[in-house]
């Protein structure tokens, strides 16, 4: 049997080392991250070309069974893959970490619901890290940004104030402690990815009292089959050999 990974996350990675050598697997990173994690195994990057590439893909490489191990906001590969595979009738499953409880979090559904909300509560310093793909929609902000991205976003879609913070995480506590209290942060505005590698930032916002407005994960294909740890899929795969 020969399965495609979706990865580019903690959990492919793992879900990869978990299966590999005994699985024939093939782990597929988007390639928009400079020096990525790479997964044990065989590893592609890029991308598919839409339903239709990934469609041949599976074909020509004879793939018996794909697992979405993206992120819980790659919203469009999660569909294609989802389409594909219907179309196909390959085994299609999904490997959604866990989302985090909001609490007392303003949970929006977009990045622009998110910037709407930093200017109708007119905050003046904000911690954005909802990825580099979310800047844009507070370009015509007043506020001032500490932006942490992975990598730069577009110079075009920045806020007028702002400081860039290239890192990844996982981030600790502490460390977001210090930088909630030395930028004089008034909000923090994530996107609910879930997981421990991030959590920390929640945390030390609801220590501290910092708001928090949180984007709603997008929803899944209809019908997807999902599971919410390594091992879980894990025992999938297995079944199907």
């Amino acid at each position: 049997m020969r399965v495609l990974l979706l990865g580019g996350t903690a959990e492919g990675r793992a879900l990869a080392k978990a299966l590999h050598p005994q699985v024939d697997i093939v782990s597929s990173l988007a390639g928009r991250v400079p020096d990525p994690a790479l997964p044990v195994g065989p590893v592609r990057v890029g991308g598919f070309g839409g339903v239709a590439g990934l469609r041949r893909y599976l074909h020509d490489e004879r793939i018996d069974a794909v697992v979405d191990a993206t992120h819980p906001f790659a919203a469009t590969m999660t569909a294609h893959a989802a389409q594909a595979c219907a179309e196909l009738r390959v085994p299609h499953l999904v490997l959604a970490r866990p989302a985090w409880d909001p609490g007392s979090a303003t949970v929006v559904a977009s990045d622009g619901a998110a910037a709407k909300e930093v200017a109708e509560q007119v905050y003046s310093r904000v911690f954005l890290t909802t990825g580099r793909s979310g800047v844009a929609a507070f370009a015509d902000s007043d506020a001032w940004f500490l932006i942490r991205a992975v990598t730069p976003p577009d110079d075009t879609a920045m806020p007028r104030h702002h400081q860039l913070l290239l890192s990844r995480g996982p981030y600790r506590y502490n460390d977001e402690l210090r930088i909630l209290n030395e930028h004089r942060i008034d909000v923090l505005v994530t996107k609910n990815s879930g997981g421990e590698m991030t959590r920390a930032k929640v945390d030390a916002a609801a220590a501290l009292k910092v708001p928090v407005v949180m984007v709603a994960r997008p929803p899944l294909p209809e019908g997807a089959r999902t599971v919410g740890t390594v091992e879980a899929a894990v025992h999938w795969v297995t079944e199907l050999r």
